[in-house]
């Protein structure tokens, strides 16, 4: 069984018991969290494709840890004009663990 569902902008496919990391989180670590923005489920049987959401379906999971990830680079220029511009970012995240999919 699993879901596609929105939070942060993206997407994600998960399954039962999966980690992943999603856009960073306004919940206290140890919580427990659900996406009602589910926009399919497969229950190894049938195929169930919301328009735009599944109703009456959620996924809810456990929150693990906040957390920063790599830093990133940018860097700007324009050349024969001497701008030079560099600057860094690190994306906080939140990561979370797939306790069960309702559907």
């Amino acid at each position: 069984m699993y879901a596609i569902i929105k939070t942060g902008g993206k997407q994600y496919l998960v399954h039962e018991g999966d980690v992943i990391r999603v856009e960073k989180l306004d919940v206290e670590e140890g919580s427990e969290v659900s996406f009602d923005e589910v926009l399919a489920i497969n229950d190894d049987e049938s195929l169930r494709v919301g328009t735009p959401f599944v109703e009456g379906s959620k996924v809810e999971a456990k929150v693990i840890k906040h957390g920063k990830g790599k830093k990133i680079t940018v860097f700007k220029y324009k050349p024969k004009k001497n701008y030079r511009k560099k600057q860094g970012h690190r994306q906080p995240f939140t990561q979370v663990q797939i306790s069960k999919i309702i559907g």
